[in-house]
């Protein structure tokens, strides 16, 4: 694809509310190359091998078999994809990085942990901000496992407000290395690391500052015991102490009161892959349960064949199907736009850099939503074992604990909510994305007389992509409205941008999965894909009424009187179906196609 062509067909992060993606233009997990699908072949063969078929062992603290499993991942090469190549890497793409974390995370989170702290925050931030000498140093130890990388930044007193952390950075009389003294907690993999990267605050900065410390424990580093958690059992998790560590001045990540814009943007980055290490514990997870209901048997009948069970089996793989289709459309969208970067002039470093910060409204909610589908399906998965799902003894149980920090890491579900709103506002007030205009029209049609035409509604999806754009009408009515009443000081109304970044959320989702599917169907047939056209109507429909909810809270909460009136009669317009789906029919018409091959094969 040339420069012009991505040009002119990727949208910028944020615009999907105002700008309508052709199907042809999205990427799917259809698309993937013969180079990805060995790649993602490859990474499911190590985990069986390694990670599934000794899952217990996790679950007993064996710390050091995360490590070994982490060497081996190493030597497989499987450390180093998102490693430049002149830096020992693999240096693929976005999307197959995002591929590789899919793949790799669905056996243990205990395992995915350690992978995604060691290749993202533990290595990422010397690959995008560090000198040429830093890179050189460190990152080749790092792609292949030779050394691991851990992150401290999270302090007692520094958790969402990452920025208020106390750990102190002293620059020592002779200018040659900074003291390093403070407490760091929550820090994956400081049971066997070597390097870690530390943000601290020299003298009184505004902002704190990044530091590459190597794990030398002559030189003032401690670490307290291992945490004991809810989850990821076997994920080595530890306070480390600096006190006066000295650090090379030359080890400086980036400039003095960089560290900020650093945490953030590894965040941001963090976020979208966090996203997709759910993907495959959905998976799994729908697949075990499926092998369990077709197996088990009451009131002389598998209970694959009760609604009940179907029902779950159905929202389970369609919430699935769904994330799948939004994690690799915005991975691509992504890997375009570093593309146009690159051949712009701009280096692999600033590249990278910008091309997923353009996309953070995106990786906000893919971590908000698909966090949040793990914990469901895995909820769902103990339900369809019923008592033994209970037990520790089959993997459920495991799989509902490790899915419950997924919510937690990389910002809080809540903070991510918050912020998705909050960007796609000051996008809008940068002029990136414009809202202003299509916000206005929304506001004059509901003053204007509804039409009453019965639209052709026979094509593929032509009804769900009309209810769609409807449903961007209703965040452009409750958003515009706010920030008209409260400005600036809509980040102080939570309540109020939790409700309208859920349907920011579900607009983004159900989109995804539309044109994931209208695309399969175009080239496939529709009949090849009717099942995935089930996931999408069933989506869709669900997407209506969670949008229903928390545009009427919105409204009734901050609007009154006819302005309140007004806007409740366009939610309910812009929420109408002329033709309701028969939603146990497309229930039941996913779940038997999952029972009927066992589990979930739409990947």
């Amino acid at each position: 694809m040339s420069t012009e062509t991505i040009k002119k067909d990727i949208l910028r992060g944020g615009q999907f509310l105002v700008k309508e993606t052709n199907c042809e233009d999205i990427f799917t997990l259809e698309d993937l190359s013969e180079e990805q699908k060995m790649m993602r072949d490859s990474t499911k063969e190590f985990v069986d091998r390694e990670l599934w078929a000794h899952w217990e062992r996790f679950e007993k603290k064996d710390y050091a078999y995360t490590e070994e499993c982490m060497r081996k991942a190493g030597e497989l090469g499987l450390l180093s994809v998102a490693v430049p190549e002149s830096y020992g890497g693999m240096g693929m793409g976005f999307v197959s990085t995002m591929l590789v974390c899919d793949y790799i995370s669905g056996a243990t989170g205990s395992f995915s942990t350690a992978f995604g702290a060691h290749t993202g925050i533990g290595t990422m931030p010397i690959t995008l901000y560090g000198t040429e000498e830093q890179k050189q140093k460190y990152v080749p130890k790092l792609a292949t496992g030779e050394w691991f990388g851990a992150y401290c930044l999270t302090e007692p007193g520094a958790g969402s407000d990452a920025n208020s952390g106390k750990t102190k950075a002293v620059l020592s009389e002779d200018g040659t290395y900074y003291n390093i003294t403070g407490q760091k907690m929550w820090i994956s993999n400081a049971g066997f690391c070597n390097l870690f990267i530390v943000f601290a605050r020299i003298e009184n900065d505004k902002n704190i500052t990044g530091f590459i410390v190597e794990n030398d424990p002559s030189n003032g580093i401690s670490m307290g015991e291992e945490e004991k958690k809810l989850g990821i059992h076997s994920s080595s998790t530890r306070q480390v102490f600096f006190n006066d560590t000295k650090v090379p001045v030359e080890n400086m990540l980036s400039e003095r009161g960089n560290g900020f814009k650093i945490a953030m943007n590894a965040l941001n980055v963090g976020r979208i892959k966090l996203a997709a290490a759910c993907l495959e514990a959905q998976r799994r997870v729908i697949n075990e349960a499926t092998k369990y209901a077709n197996e088990r048997v009451q009131f002389k009948t598998p209970i694959v064949n009760f609604g009940a069970i179907k029902a779950k089996l159905a929202n389970m793989a369609t919430n699935c199907y769904a994330d799948e289709s939004a994690c690799y459309r915005a991975a691509k969208n992504i890997e375009d736009r570093i593309a146009i970067r690159e051949a712009e002039g701009k280096s692999h470093q600033e590249a990278e850099l910008k091309g997923v910060e353009e996309y953070a409204i995106e990786c906000s909610i893919l971590k908000v939503a698909v966090s949040e589908d793990v914990q469901n399906t895995s909820d769902e998965g103990i339900q369809i074992f019923g008592g033994m799902g209970f037990s520790a003894d089959t993997p459920m149980e495991s799989a509902w604990r490790d899915a419950r920090i997924s919510r937690i890491y990389e910002g809080t579900n809540e903070i991510n909510r918050m912020l998705a709103v909050g960007m796609l506002v000051k996008k809008a007030m940068k002029g990136h994305v414009d809202l202003l205009g299509p916000a206005t029209k929304v506001g004059e049609e509901l003053m204007g007389i509804p039409s009453f035409d019965t639209p052709d509604f026979s094509e593929l999806f032509a009804e769900e992509k009309d209810v769609l754009a409807r449903l961007k009408k209703v965040f452009l009515m409750v958003a515009g409205a706010a920030v008209q009443k409260y400005g600036p000081e809509l980040e102080n109304h939570q309540q109020l941008m939790l409700s309208a970044s859920d349907i920011l959320i579900e607009i983004y989702m159900a989109e995804s999965t539309l044109l994931r599917t209208e695309k399969n169907a175009k080239r496939f047939g529709e009949e090849k894909q009717a099942t995935q056209i089930a996931m999408s109507k069933l989506y869709l429909y669900t997407a209506v009424d969670t949008i229903i909810q928390k545009g009427k809270e919105a409204i009734v909460s901050f609007a009154e009187g006819d302005e309140q009136r007004m806007m409740l009669m366009g939610l309910k317009r812009f929420t109408k179906y002329t033709n309701q789906p028969n939603v146990v029919a497309l229930r039941t018409q996913i779940a038997d196609q999952v029972a009927a091959v066992n589990g979930y094969t739409f990947d």
